[in-house]
């Protein structure tokens, strides 16, 4: 399963299918054109970038909206990222979260043998790439996430299983209480009102997102209830006007963020 790198453009990323065979994947490409590294699978169709000179600098605007999480979840113990690309958010994380552990589900062997490109880190005590179908191993992580970062597109959208009621119940059921799922769509996809209602039902209406905060990109948070939480707060609040209200406010929230984890190597205390 691969992570998708999209522009904040009308024009569109493609990723292979989580469910194709591996024999009928495009074969990763790695581009490299002065201090810019991009994966891709056809030319000019970009799955993920990166500053030679500042590997784990998040570049695309949609990166750091889904960085956002820490808003509702400031220290997670384990994340749980479903692709690992070029291994932007893996690698941000790895770095400014220190107290975290990270789970990376990804299909494709193909793109883990490219690590070392992309400054990916070794597999250690708080690192680790799983081989994976994450559609077949989310039931197995079940109660043992924090957080859950969804992102796998093919050239038509987001697979059926990715966005099926049984794998948005799977995530659910993946997180702790107080858990957090971060989801990419976009909204002109087709399908994105039915995903959207799925994700609210495994949710129990308890989702939010950032008006405006990552153009095309809908980044969509799911809280997982139980019993009243600091991340059941953020929501309620981010629920009640799109976050800051006005899409640039949202868009220099995200941008804070990150800023925030690099001067810290941690989030705690951040608030909207």
């Amino acid at each position: 399963m691969l992570t998708p790198c999209y522009y904040d453009s009308p024009r569109k990323s493609t990723s292979p299918n989580n469910l194709t065979p591996p024999a009928r994947r495009p074969s990763p490409q790695v581009l490299t054109v002065g201090n810019t590294r991009r994966l891709e699978f056809t030319p000019g169709m970009v799955q993920s970038e990166m500053r030679l000179s500042r590997p784990d600098q998040l570049v695309l605007s949609y990166n750091r909206a889904m960085m956002c999480f820490v808003l509702f979840q400031p220290q997670p113990q384990h994340i749980v990222m479903v692709g690992l690309g070029g291994g932007s958010l893996a690698k941000f994380c790895y770095r400014y979260l220190p107290q975290s552990r990270i789970t990376v589900l990804e299909l494709d062997p193909a793109v883990i043998a490219l690590r070392d490109q992309f400054a990916i880190p070794r597999d250690d005590a708080r690192f680790r790439v799983v081989q994976a179908d994450a559609v077949e191993y989310m039931p197995a992580l079940a109660r043992s996430a924090d957080v859950l970062l969804v992102d796998g597109f093919d050239a038509d959208g987001l697979p059926p299983a990715l966005g099926s009621a049984s794998f948005y119940a799977d995530c659910q059921r993946a997180l702790r209480p107080g858990g957090v799922l971060v989801a990419n769509m976009f909204s002109y996809d087709p399908h994105y009102p039915a995903m959207l209602k799925r994700l609210r039902r495994a949710f129990q209406g308890r989702i939010c997102g950032f008006t405006g905060i990552a153009g095309n990109n809908r980044i969509v948070f799911g809280v997982k209830g139980g019993e009243p939480s600091p991340a059941l707060a953020m929501q309620r609040r981010v629920a009640r006007h799109g976050g800051l209200r006005l899409p640039l406010l949202n868009w220099l929230l995200a941008h804070w963020v990150v800023l925030r984890l690099r001067w810290t190597g941690r989030a705690g205390g951040v608030v909207i």
